[in-house]
């Protein structure tokens, strides 16, 4: 079976199936710029441009499932380095055309399980939300020999990056975590906990003055009388969370 695709659009978001085929790039540019497309067969050398020069356009980032089509197979490198979910060289025989279409059946399928995954952990943290419950944990536990010490997250003044450790100031005392300081921050409220340098996460709600020494570091003065530097960035995530 010999098709000619050169520019064909699949698109099915809400509604029936839709189909546009196109003889020549620009017109594909045009529709990709103006509807959501799910699939596309797009062949290598067009009129008015070629395919890579669609997704030069368009951007890669915002191609849809693209199915190169061509009578050329020495571009298949190319086509895979811009994410071609495959390639096809004509003519197109039935059953080598029914494989690509099975792997664009595994794709969708794939793509509407992460969706709804999504979906599903966005649902949980409002659920989270109106329940009161907060997504990030209340408290962390520090072991130390046979002794395990429950910390309160809100207790924390300061967190300090220890090799693979993390050092907990809280209230006078040291603790130490087995974990890297930045997976912790990942765990953490950001609107609560800023990263003012790659050693060091403060707990804004004991942060007490911000000072600067020119126009990359600084440092910040604690509730607790300590100093804990801070790079640019640090000091940008502080005043955008209006810590002063």
């Amino acid at each position: 079976m010999c098709a000619d695709f050169r520019g064909s659009i699949s698109a099915r978001r809400s509604g029936p199936f839709a189909e546009n085929k196109f003889p020549e790039s620009r017109g594909v540019v045009a529709t990709l710029k103006s509807t959501q497309a799910d699939l596309l067969f797009l062949d290598i050398q067009m009129p008015g441009g070629g395919g890579f020069d669609v997704i030069e356009a368009i951007g890669l980032a915002n191609m849809p499932m693209t199915v190169f089509v061509t009578a050329h197979n020495e571009y298949a490198v190319e086509a895979f380095e811009v994410h071609a979910l495959d390639y096809l060289v004509k003519p197109i025989e039935r059953q080598r055309l029914g494989e690509t279409l099975t792997r664009v059946k595994e794709r969708v399928r794939l793509n509407e399980a992460f969706l709804a995954r999504q979906e599903i952990s966005s649902v949980l943290k409002t659920l989270q939300m109106v329940a009161g419950q907060s997504p990030y944990p209340q408290r962390l536990l520090a072991k130390n020999g046979n002794t395990d010490s429950v910390i309160c997250v809100s207790d924390i003044e300061w967190i300090e990056a220890a090799d693979y450790y993390v050092c907990l100031h809280v209230g006078g005392k040291q603790h130490l975590l087995r974990e890297s300081i930045k997976a912790l921050e990942t765990k953490l409220d950001p609107h609560k906990f800023v990263r003012l340098h790659r050693s060091a996460i403060v707990n804004i709600d004991h942060v007490r003055e911000i000072h600067r020494e020119g126009r990359t570091d600084g440092w910040v003065l604690l509730s607790t009388g300590e100093r804990v530097r801070l790079n640019r960035t640090g000091w940008q995530k502080l005043i955008a969370l209006n810590a002063v």
